[in-house]
């Protein structure tokens, strides 16, 4: 078996994300790449590793989207827009969204999830440009705040309990939250 079989696998899996068909078992994923529905477990011992293969793929392009994003020197601007595109990451490619933040695929796996976000972290932290001993907890904060707006957003439950409909206004308000100077 090649890295090419195992490349095939992954792009099953990830077609069959973003297709939302909810099946994302080993055999529909082999099915899919054209192997018997052994093959797999030559490169992934386990259903999660091959998932969290798939998920790292998520990781990688969201990364990618999120550092290729033009920087104007204006913290607030710059964290608007990296908001802006996370959460239509979120919402255009929610089968992935929700998959690249399992909470047991993170832990333990060899594809390094935990590293594959790490990243994407790091360009919050730049555009974040907090200059403190704490930035970490600051930008974590954020990030927080930010897979918490698009994830109750795609739920329909921040529209069901503010009575609001503008996003915009939702991701300005975390944005300001981060980048105005808090309360002594």
């Amino acid at each position: 078996m090649s890295e090419d079989l195992r490349a095939r696998l992954v792009t099953a899996g990830v077609a069959l994300v973003a297709e939302g068909t909810g099946e994302l078992s080993l055999r529909e994923i082999a099915r899919r790449a054209e192997v018997s529905h052994g093959a797999p477990r030559r490169y992934f011992p386990t259903h999660r590793e091959l998932l969290a293969a798939v998920a790292r793929v998520g990781y990688d392009n969201l990364t990618a989207r999120v550092a290729a994003l033009p920087e104007h020197g204006d913290p607030g601007r710059d964290l608007l827009d990296l908001a802006r595109l996370y959460v239509e990451f979120a919402s255009s490619n929610r089968g992935m969204f929700e998959l690249m933040f399992r909470h047991e695929l993170l832990r333990g796996n060899k594809e390094g999830l935990r590293d594959a976000s790490k990243p994407l972290f790091g360009v919050l932290m730049k555009r974040l440009g907090v200059d403190r001993p704490d930035a970490a907890v600051v930008a974590g904060a954020l990030w927080a705040n930010l897979h918490g707006i698009a994830q109750l957003w795609l739920w329909n439950s921040l529209q069901m309990a503010t009575d609001h409909e503008d996003l915009d206004a939702m991701l300005r308000t975390a944005v300001a939250a981060y980048t105005t100077p808090a309360p002594c």
